[in-house]
């Protein structure tokens, strides 16, 4: 057993049967193999099975109104939880934790910076989930444990159901998040995910309160120092477009910027694994190995990952280490960005693969957050649904978008970054007509801008959206840079575009 640290926590767990506190990597898997909750897979993975809840469910996720952080929250995009009401779910955690044969404990840092980051500890019934939050949050050095002393605690109590009647409807779930606290507790859901976002919103309501701009992207470094973020919800390939081999990966989700540059989150990297191939992303491939997570993915007799298999969800996943990428930054920061890259899974497919926004362009796409969720990445979603998700992170945001709005502004000016719009999602036609876009072609526009040869290059006008097109780039079929052109039927090309800038226009108004 590793380190042990003192329980300056207000959630008493000395009264369950056994409590494991910072076990390592192969003693959490030897418990979770030896209680059933995963099995190793052919690769040495431990695999997981979520049940019910294959995606977050953002429906039950609550923010507790308290006096502290009450006039700061964006109440229009959080659902409010009585301080009395969260007084009983914090009841009945504590008498749930007496309870348990087994409790594990695991501490650990949310923020690479250690100017901005915060220590957190996760109390859970689940070996699995405490492996998970073990590789996805950073992991303090045996002398750094010594001496951790808990800001904030998360209690995943995903065994013990929330029975409440919200209008109507019997649910399950609940993710409550206290600020005034320092608290979150879950319950009702076995998807790790929720634990890690978490953590997410926590960030996103501290740290712009002084300055500090948080961010949903993933970040990478050229070898020539220059970094790039890579904005966008689940699906859109944050994880994949920054796992590249030519450059140095600092995350693959959650990072902030400071005046000092960008800092990762995380300590380990959540990919869906959906048709994942080592021809394609060779980089994740290599990464699913002994001490990585995976959830809901089907195995074979052999016990070998099938990747293509949706029977159990299209959200399935793997956690791992951020080492487990060969040349990953340690530790997770860099400087500050030259190229900006928003993501979006356009299920219309009308967008161009690529275009350049100017200033006024790139806030009016940050505050709008257009994409398309992908199948399962939320309970309930089979297939891609439109989406306006502002700041490209809705479900995580607590404070009002402005504040995020006018941080990412100020810092883009200031450092003159390029802000690229990037489609990873249809062409040719929409969702069941066209086809998603080719990661490779993909790839080479996004060399290309980090090059400086796509902003130096010749573009013309998109006439719906006033999208800057390139009209050329080395290793892509010049027909594919504009999305008319890939339309048979022009006619429902520009019906289709000219609805979505409707949605987009109707959307942009609700922020100025």
């Amino acid at each position: 057993m590793a380190a042990v640290t003192p329980n300056t926590t207000g959630f008493n767990v000395e009264s369950a049967k056994d409590v494991y506190r910072n076990l390592t990597t192969p003693e959490l898997i030897e418990h979770a193999i030896r209680h059933g909750e995963g099995v190793l897979s052919a690769d040495g993975a431990l695999v997981a099975y979520t049940g019910k809840y294959t995606g977050r469910t953002p429906k039950d996720k609550r923010t507790v109104r308290e006096p502290s952080s009450e006039a700061n929250i964006w109440w229009e995009n959080n659902i409010a939880m009585e301080e009395s009401e969260y007084s009983i779910l914090r009841e009945k955690a504590q008498a749930a934790l007496a309870t348990k044969d087994r409790l594990y404990v695991v501490d650990a840092f949310g923020g690479a910076d250690p100017d901005h980051r915060i220590n957190v500890r996760v109390i859970t019934e689940n070996a699995y989930h405490a492996q998970f939050i073990k590789t996805m949050l950073i992991r303090p050095s045996l002398d750094e444990l010594k001496s951790f002393a808990p800001e904030w605690t998360i209690v995943n109590l995903s065994r013990e159901k929330y029975e409440r009647d919200v209008n109507g409807e019997l649910r399950d779930a609940v993710i409550a998040v206290n600020f005034a606290a320092k608290e979150v507790l879950i319950f009702g859901t076995m998807y790790a995910g929720e634990m890690k976002k978490s953590v997410f919103s926590i960030l996103n309501y501290l740290l712009p309160l002084k300055g500090v701009m948080s961010m949903h992207c993933s970040a990478n470094i050229g070898k020539g120092g220059d970094t790039a973020l890579f904005f966008g919800l689940s699906g859109t390939g944050k994880t994949t477009l920054s796992a590249d081999p030519d450059r140095f990966l600092i995350g693959d989700d959650e990072h902030g910027w400071t005046d000092k540059g960008v800092f990762n989150f995380e300590g380990g990297c959540y990919a869906k694994t959906i048709k994942l191939s080592k021809e394609g992303e060779p980089e994740i491939w290599n990464a699913i190995r002994y001490g990585s997570v995976l959830e809901n993915v089907v195995l074979d007799d052999q016990r070998v990952p099938n990747y293509d298999d949706v029977s159990l969800t299209e959200n399935t996943r793997c956690a791992y280490p951020l080492e487990f990428i060969d040349g990953a930054v340690s530790p997770s920061m860099g400087g500050h960005p030259k190229n900006i890259f928003f993501l979006t899974c356009d299920a219309y497919g009308v967008l161009p693969p690529i275009s350049k926004l100017t200033p006024e362009q790139a806030m009016e796409h940050f505050l709008n957050g257009y994409t398309a969720k992908v199948a399962g990445t939320e309970a309930g979603i089979t297939e891609p649904q439109l989406t306006f998700s502002t700041c490209f992170g809705a479900p995580f945001l607590p404070l009002h978008p402005s504040k995020y709005a006018a941080l990412l502004a100020s810092k883009m000016k200031e450092h003159s970054a390029n802000v690229w719009l990037v489609n990873t999602g249809w062409t040719g036609g929409g969702y069941g007509v066209g086809r998603r876009m080719s990661l490779k072609h993909t790839r080479a526009l996004l060399n290309a801008a980090l090059a400086g040869s796509l902003a130096n290059g010749n573009f013309e006008a998109d006439s719906i959206f006033g999208l800057a097109i390139p009209k050329a780039c080395d290793g892509v079929p010049s027909e594919i840079l504009n999305p008319r052109n890939t339309w048979t039927d022009k006619d429902a090309y520009d019906t289709a575009a000219t609805k979505l800038k409707g949605l987009f226009d109707a959307n942009s108004a609700k922020f100025k």
